[in-house]
């Protein structure tokens, strides 16, 4: 099956990527929704990380955003060789467009070139009020960051109750691809899993555990991404 995906890639001018934690998870950083993610420790969480928490009370809600995603430690992650395989998909001349859940901002520090972040990212926080863009050094000098304006920030990750508005985009990416790769996630959260129903070319899903959405693939292995990464390459 190895060889016939590596066949599908090299016969392909365009690759539509979807990736979830699993490819974050080699670079060290935590799968939040697993059994061993930071979600799990406590349930409340959710409503804790919603739109409506923030605005309730934004100091609270900066102070859990911080412990829950451990900023300080976003740091000390680096892409793996799973970025570095994407990337060198692009440097062979291929269009890779890559729709991401992750929020750690790797596939970008990887040189990954066209990167939509569905989720958003951690690395950037916005004021609801004059709209103007912090990098992550304020977010993470600030206690609580505040825009020059007066206003608490707001943390470019998606939250829940906030719209997703990369949806549509990222629903034409897919359908307008050779192929769809699909990398570490388990298609599990609405309206991410939906994407792969957009795909007119082959469809090829790699992850460490069967999904629900298996059946939806031409090609699926239940293997660690990592060890997947290596064959392909080779």
């Amino acid at each position: 099956m190895i060889q016939q995906i590596k066949s599908l890639i090299n016969n392909s001018d365009s690759i539509a990527v979807l990736t979830g934690a699993g490819v974050s998870t080699a670079s060290g950083i935590p799968d939040f929704r697993s059994s061993e993610g930071l979600w799990t420790e406590d349930k409340s969480r959710e409503e804790l990380m919603s739109a409506d928490y923030f605005y309730e009370n934004p100091e609270r809600f900066w102070q859990f955003y911080k412990s829950i995603f451990r900023l300080k430690l976003l740091q000390n992650y680096g892409p793996n060789q799973v970025h570095h395989y994407l990337k060198s998909l692009e440097d062979e001349g291929r269009e890779v467009n890559i729709i991401t859940q992750n929020v750690d901002g790797l596939h970008a520090e990887a040189g990954n070139e066209n990167v939509t972040e569905y989720h958003g990212t951690l690395k950037t926080a916005t004021c609801p009020d004059c709209h103007t863009t912090y990098p992550f050094e304020k977010v993470l000098a600030e206690d609580v960051p505040v825009c020059t304006c007066g206003t608490v920030l707001k943390p470019d990750v998606v939250l829940f109750g906030d719209m997703i508005h990369s949806h549509e985009k990222a629903e034409t990416m897919v359908k307008q691809a050779d192929m769809l790769l699909v990398l570490g996630t388990s298609l599990s959260v609405m309206p991410f899993n939906m994407l792969p129903l957009a795909a007119t070319g082959p469809k090829v899903l790699i992850n460490n555990h069967p999904t629900s959405m298996d059946y939806m693939f031409d090609y699926h292995i239940h293997d660690d991404l990592s060890r997947v990464i290596e064959q392909l390459k080779k």
